[in-house]
């Protein structure tokens, strides 16, 4: 018997027979929507904590509207939130030229003309104006002011200056702001360089952690930006493992969102007994392994399962190799796990601590990367290449003997292990 793991936009085939009573976790798989548009459209009409988009847009007087959306790293259903999105928008009053749509890049590169149209659909790129973030660009930054946490937050000027500012996503587990989605859009979404690095190098706290709101300084900063630059309406997926839409929230951006926390927190967040000697794991697939500071994700909780000294196998395709250039510096100029940690000591750098955080894993346990990277490139970032799965059972079984105990993580970029003792 072998089960498939998807790496890249294909999928590589796992033999489970070579593994000794393997644990596959994928997360708990609800009813997946029968309509998703249907969802969306009734979620939108029945809001959390709010009116209508509609109604608050009139609210406001709005004759202009900023729609915050999603990069290609951010796997985001656009095909069905983005239709009722602009349905209400225009049912507000708002013509199509008075509508922007603003690429949420945070500090990822901008996605091209074709991508945009793969992502958000070529009848929306061809009808609205869709932009780029970038966060070095200083003329199209403007200060709000310092956050709780010290950090002053700079952010983009389209998005401060909407008159009605609607923002989309994903709500998933994340390795230090706790959950992804809600007010990720506005911060780090669409905020300033200098803005992001300060707020992540919050990540050392002990409470900024994955799925982790209680006392977390990353997620609290987040949300209180998003309250700045008045979020006048949220519109947000929940999804599983696999990443089936299985709820839809919408309405006011902390509420709605806390309510698909909730959801995903249900689904994602899964016990296990006690740790093993291995895990497989996928990253997921196109996009959450299109690099390797994607593919991190996955790996971090991966680890989360495996005991130290142990191993994982980490299935992520990486294309675009390292897929941050402070990030690869990092692990290019390192010649040992030392080295980071004493970089990361001396001083916090936005790329960097993707370089930390991949080091904190690697400290205890020892990673092989089956992907599309040079072996070369592999072993700059302190793991063991493979070229299949087969090879990488192989280089386990001399590590471990034949009866190591295992972890199968088909999507784990989205499944968090929790132990329960």
């Amino acid at each position: 018997m072998s089960i498939q793991l998807k790496t890249g936009r294909s999928a590589v085939d796992l033999d489970m027979s070579r593994l000794c009573n393997p644990l596959v976790l994928t997360g708990k798989h609800p009813p997946k929507l029968s309509d998703p548009l249907a969802a969306v459209v009734d979620a939108m009409a029945h809001p959390i904590g709010s009116m209508t988009l509609r109604e608050e847009a009139r609210r406001k007087r709005a004759e202009r509207a900023v729609v915050v959306v999603n990069d290609v790293t951010r796997p985001t259903p656009n095909g069905i939130i983005l239709p009722p999105i602009l349905e209400e928008i225009a049912d507000a009053g708002i013509a199509k030229s008075d509508v922007t749509l603003v690429v949420a890049t945070g500090i990822h590169r901008g996605i091209t003309r074709d991508e945009m149209e793969e992502t958000l659909g070529s009848d929306i790129v061809r009808e609205y104006r869709v932009v780029n973030h970038d966060c070095d660009d200083e003329s199209n930054l403007f200060y709000m002011g310092r956050l709780s946490h010290g950090t002053e937050f700079y952010v983009n000027r389209i998005v401060c200056e909407a008159e009605m500012l609607i923002t989309t996503g994903v709500i998933g587990v994340h390795y230090f702001a706790g959950f992804s989605g809600g007010r990720k859009s506005i911060f780090p979404g669409v905020s300033g360089r200098v803005s992001i690095e300060h707020n992540h190098s919050l990540m050392t706290c002990d409470n900024a952690t994955v799925a982790a709101l209680d006392g977390n300084p990353v997620s609290e900063e987040m949300v209180e930006a998003g309250r700045k630059v008045d979020v006048g309406f949220t519109v947000n997926v929940v999804v599983d493992a696999a990443g089936s839409v299985c709820a839809v929230v919408a309405g006011d951006m902390e509420q709605a969102w806390l309510d698909g926390v909730r959801q995903c927190r249900e689904i994602s967040v899964t016990p296990i007994d006690h740790l093993f000697d291995v895990a497989i794991a996928s990253s997921g697939g196109y996009p959450k392994d299109i690099n390797v500071y994607q593919a991190q994700k996955g790996l971090d909780n991966a680890q989360r399962a495996v005991t130290p000294g142990g191993t994982i196998v980490l299935i992520a395709d990486c294309t675009e190799g390292f897929g941050e250039p402070t990030f690869e510096r990092w692990m290019v100029e390192s010649s040992s796990l030392d080295d980071i940690f004493a970089r990361f000591a001396e001083r916090f750098e936005l790329g960097g601590h993707k370089a930390y955080s991949l080091a904190r894993v690697l400290r205890e346990k020892e990673v092989i990367l089956v992907s599309g990277l040079p072996d070369s490139t592999v072993r700059q970032l302190f793991m063991t290449p493979a070229h299949s799965t087969d090879e990488a059972l192989r280089l386990v079984t001399d590590k471990h003997g034949a009866a190591f105990s295992c972890v199968v993580m088909p999507n784990s970029g989205g499944v968090v292990p929790y132990l329960e003792n």
